[in-house]
């Protein structure tokens, strides 16, 4: 007698497939693709941001502009704050304003620790340019750089109180050269 089928070889039932543990899930290479773009898109992100910029600077202890390609920028974001000396004169300095400078970057900025909202603390380079900068809160700011070249400079940092505002000094300035005692 014959059954309905010519083969004599019996195909055990098929089992379920085997399931990863419960909680764990098994990635496709899509999800694999898709998060390594993430990861690497992140490292990206945080490398070329300002932030990221000044942490690989200061591996590699450079600044990223000297001289006129700082001209304007951030001192902090461009690493001149790194080993750059400071002015600050001890008495007739109610702001506590003091003027730093970076040898390697060739600039300088001013900076007022002891100011109120609205004060603008300024800087500049006798024959350069002029910047300021306003205290949008705290008590403290500094500026953009200023270019000063690697050779003789002279500089001036002023504190100057917004009009009906908070701050009891009046308008002052220091001043300072290549031959300042920097600290």
């Amino acid at each position: 007698m014959t059954t309905g089928s010519s083969d004599n070889h019996s195909t055990p039932p098929s089992e379920p497939a085997a399931q990863p543990p419960e909680g764990r899930r098994r990635w496709n290479s899509a999800t694999s693709v898709g998060l390594a773009v993430a990861v690497v898109g992140a490292v990206a992100a945080a490398v070329l941001s300002p932030l990221g910029e000044h942490a690989v600077n200061a591996v590699l202890d450079e600044s990223t502009c000297p001289g006129e390609a700082c001209e304007g920028k951030n001192p902090g974001r461009q690493g001149c704050d790194d080993g750059a000396t400071t002015f600050k004169p001890p008495a007739g300095n109610p702001a506590e304003l003091s003027i730093r400078y970076s040898k390697e970057c060739q600039a300088v900025w001013g900076k007022i620790e002891h100011g109120a909202k609205g004060d603008l603390v300024t800087v500049e380079a006798t024959g350069g340019t002029k910047r300021a900068a306003e205290i949008g809160y705290g008590d403290d700011q500094y500026t953009p750089m200023v270019r000063v070249g690697d050779g003789e400079f002279e500089v001036t940092v002023c504190a100057v109180p917004k009009a009906g505002g908070e701050s009891t000094y009046e308008h002052y300035c220091i001043h300072g050269t290549e031959a300042t005692a920097w600290r």
